[in-house]
């Protein structure tokens, strides 16, 4: 046990066990257990991988998402599970619902009447229509044909069976230096279209956290969230794709302009469809309950200050 803070409570140390563990999101959520006390082990898929985890002080646990009997016993050997990768096969989205449905299921069972916290993480595509999505808000994906397979809906489940699930929905742009996720491709298309687009009048909203941010928020959702929660990884609950596209284009020396939804997916490539997707969140509830403030730059700082090149 260690005190979490002056004047707070003693917390209890755990071994975690991550997914995803050398990913954009994992690799920094590592960092953040790791510096609280917590010992990780990290599922490593590679011998690169492994190398990454134990330079840092964490475990590698050789194994890939398919591997179920790896996750399995990681599961079962930790006393908290962080739940962060996933196949991201944008050719072949179904076989990344797959995998990740037999995952959660696979690591939930193996959670079943521990009580253990048991970290989701999952996007906020589709949560809600019409407004900024709320923690309150249910995921309508339910069942193995539903996006993600419907992992957020099944892991909440397992509430009811002594596992104490946890959801971390994160904002679409998890942003820093070295990002690879949405704006990253954005910044790339930028660069070989020679112009930073945005479609139509570009007022779609889209909400975003520094990965600094994100990777304090999974950690205390180990520590703290009670079982059934859902949080949102969300320091800015709305940034327009035009804001985006304006701060990409300012950061790399390009025109910017508005391209016709017909033609976003030629412009943009697969990412064309979530950036023409609304997806603003609030996440006053998860600062609430636990007292989480995010303190990296915004989005648009990030940009012009060259995280995405310039």
């Amino acid at each position: 046990m260690r005190c979490d803070a002056p004047g707070r409570k003693w917390m209890v140390i755990m071994r975690v066990f991550v997914t995803g563990a050398t990913g954009w999101i994992g690799s920094a959520a590592v960092d953040e257990l790791l510096a609280a006390g917590h010992g990780v082990v990290g599922l490593a898929r590679s011998d690169t991988s492994a190398a990454t985890l134990e330079a840092k002080g964490a475990t590698p646990l050789p194994g890939g998402l398919d591997d179920l009997d790896v996750l399995r016993r990681g599961a079962a050997e930790a006393d908290a599970v962080v739940h962060l990768a996933n196949k991201h096969d944008w050719g072949n989205p179904a076989e990344s619902d797959r995998a990740e449905r037999a995952a959660v299921e696979t690591m939930a069972e193996a959670l079943t009447g521990t009580h253990k916290p048991f970290v989701v993480a999952n996007g906020l595509s589709g949560i809600v229509e019409g407004r900024a999505a709320l923690e309150t808000d249910s995921s309508p994906d339910v069942g193995p044909g539903a996006s993600r397979g419907g992992s957020e809906n099944l892991a909440l489940d397992y509430t009811r069976r002594g596992v104490k699930s946890v959801i971390v929905r994160f904002a679409p742009s998890v942003h820093g230096a070295g990002d690879w996720g949405f704006v990253a491709f954005l910044a790339k298309a930028a660069r070989d279209r020679g112009v930073s687009g945005y479609i139509g009048d570009g007022s779609v909203e889209w909400s975003a956290v520094h990965r600094v941010d994100a990777a304090r928020l999974i950690r205390l959702g180990v520590e703290r969230a009670p079982a059934g929660t859902r949080l949102h990884a969300v320091a800015e609950e709305s940034v327009t794709t035009r804001a985006i596209a304006e701060a990409l284009g300012e950061a790399l020396g390009l025109p910017v302009a508005s391209i016709a939804p017909e033609d976003a997916g030629e412009h943009f490539g697969f990412v064309g469809g979530f950036f023409a997707t609304p997806m603003a969140a609030s996440s006053a509830r998860t600062r609430e309950l636990l007292g989480w403030k995010p303190t990296g730059p915004t989005l648009v700082k990030d940009i012009l200050d060259g995280a995405y090149g310039g």
